[in-house]
């Protein structure tokens, strides 16, 4: 099981008045896939209240409190965005002064704070985002910049991590923050299984693009070339040869070739060479990490050939790339 080599993490949903479903529901399908594949995730549901009616007109009922949860450092609160007119600063002071005090004690401590959509609000109102980068949906950004002038909102971004503070834009952008949540305690192998199963694509922001070569090449029928792909997304350091991939796919080495290309557009080469590379951008996000030893993690050459291909694919260095990510 893939959990039993994780510590269990509570994600927390907190839901307020006149939530949107969808900003709840994507993000808990997402979650609710990983823990069905074996993550150590448990979901929770806590409000102010102990119903909350959605925008929607959906009423979900049985909420614990938000003072009921036990958080450790390590553990999420996921707020779902709520209805456009409630965005004001009066409104959001009617969600009451106890709960803007426990964000912020959840935010001290250690537990990670994420939102969905316009929920950026609720964090900048709990003065949590000051001097920050966040960001939001795109028709709030520039009310979120005039109510709240401390903070850094960015433009055309999916999601923005900044700490322990995640913050996306809005709707389906909940379920790629969810999916990279995910990736961050399981690795993108894990996450492409997960993203398969909801029939949505891993985007991420940065050079590394919109879609992912995880789902990429995977709409064949193929069995064999299945299983060769599976093998190379998780084998990525690994010396591998024609004989070898053509016995994981059961035939010769000439139709494993012939077929590969015919049911992906691209040889097998350039497949591993894209995995790698989408490995080493997911690697680049941790800082403790060096060039050196995400190319050697990855499975290239050196770290020169890493550079090298790096650049011929993005038109930037790595550390370029890296700069970016973090700026």
């Amino acid at each position: 099981m893939v959990g039993n080599k994780h510590q269990k993490k509570q994600i927390v949903f907190l839901i307020l008045p006149t939530v949107q479903i969808l900003d709840l529901a994507g993000p808990v399908q997402a979650l609710d896939e990983a823990i069905e594949h074996g993550a150590g995730y448990q979901l929770r549901y806590v409000a102010p209240v102990a119903a909350i009616t959605s925008s929607q007109q959906l009423t979900l009922s049985d909420l614990d409190h938000f003072r009921d949860v036990d958080l450790r450092a390590g553990d999420l609160v996921l707020i779902p965005g709520i209805h456009g007119n409630m965005l004001g600063f009066e409104e959001l002071d009617q969600l009451g002064k106890s709960l803007f005090q426990w964000l912020r004690e959840v935010h001290k401590s250690g537990a990670k704070l994420c939102t969905v959509c316009n929920a950026t609000f609720v964090l900048a109102h709990a003065g949590l985002l000051d001097n920050r980068p966040c960001t939001t949906h795109w028709k709030r950004v520039e009310q979120l910049r005039k109510s709240y002038p401390a903070i850094d909102v960015l433009d055309n971004r999916l999601f923005v991590k900044d700490g322990n503070i995640y913050t996306s834009a809005g709707i389906t952008s909940g379920i790629d923050l969810a999916l990279s949540i995910i990736e961050d305690d399981y690795g993108p192998a894990f996450t492409a299984k997960i993203a398969k199963e909801l029939v949505v694509y891993m985007r991420r922001d940065g050079y590394h693009g919109q879609l992912s070569t995880y789902l990429d090449y995977r709409s064949h029928l193929n069995p064999g070339i299945h299983n060769v792909q599976d093998w190379l997304a998780n084998n990525p350091d690994a010396d591998y040869g024609l004989e070898s991939l053509a016995r994981i796919a059961g035939m010769s080495t000439r139709n494993l070739t012939r077929l590969f290309k015919n049911v992906t557009g691209i040889t097998i080469k350039v497949y591993a060479t894209r995995l790698k590379l989408e490995l080493a951008a997911t690697l680049m996000n941790n800082p403790k990490m060096t060039i050196e030893t995400i190319s050697k993690e990855c499975g290239f050459e050196d770290a020169r050939h890493f550079r090298r291909l790096w650049k011929m694919t993005y038109g930037v260095s790595p550390s370029e790339s890296r700069a970016a990510l973090v700026r």
